[in-house]
């Protein structure tokens, strides 16, 4: 995945999908993991399974709570992150770099309801300052 050819772009629900072409690598973001701390353990959709933006595709569980996973973006699930099974702290270690499911994307018209971020961050800011 080149990084300049790239874009990453957030959900309100703390989901992030990096776009590289028509692929989109979805995750959680720095602010979720944080917030959830020790992932325990991931469920992930299966190659082949279609995602709908805005709708659950899997969760994340952590020592302190689980959380449903929320598609930013609709497509057919390329690949899952086969890596996170055994070894689901990855995304402790680096929520960003650890990508939990990699899409194709149908329609890349939804990404202009997600925000950059920029926009991500101040959002995040004013979560905080509830």
């Amino acid at each position: 995945m080149s990084k300049n050819m790239s874009k990453t772009y957030y959900s309100r629900t703390h989901e992030y999908v990096t776009v590289d072409g028509n692929t989109g690598y979805i995750g959680i973001s720095e602010y979720a993991q944080k917030a959830l701390g020790n992932v325990v353990y991931v469920d992930m959709p299966e190659e082949g399974d279609d995602v709908t933006a805005g709708e659950e595709f899997g969760a994340v569980e952590s020592v302190k709570a689980a959380s449903d996973l929320i598609a930013p973006v609709s497509g057919a699930v390329v690949e899952s992150n086969g890596l996170l099974i055994d070894n689901p702290r990855l995304i402790n270690q680096d929520a960003m770099a650890n990508w939990i499911i990699k899409v194709e994307l149908s329609d890349p018209e939804e990404l202009s309801a997600l925000m950059d971020e920029e926009a991500y961050n101040a959002f995040c800011a004013t979560e905080d300052a509830h």
